[in-house]
């Protein structure tokens, strides 16, 4: 996993849960670096570096496209 790239990052897990479902649908190859520390001790988010959504290079563009319908999409906004 060390050719995946870092496109997003997140505070808190409440922000990855609809973006995890839809990047699932697309059978894309995803990882979110620290999910599992923020979910046992939230408040450490800020200090590891928040929750980082890493993506194989070549999924980038679709990542991106998924990411900024989500966050137009006023019904599923990332807050």
């Amino acid at each position: 996993m060390t050719e995946f790239v870092a496109i997003a990052v997140f505070d808190y897990p409440h922000e990855i849960t609809v973006l995890k479902h839809l990047l699932d649908q697309t059978e894309i190859q995803y990882f979110f670096e620290n999910e599992t520390m923020t979910n046992i001790a939230p408040m450490y988010s800020q200090a590891l570096g928040g929750i980082r959504l890493k993506v194989h290079p070549d999924d980038v563009e679709m990542v991106r496209e998924i990411l900024k319908k989500l966050k137009d999409d006023s019904h599923l906004r990332i807050v």
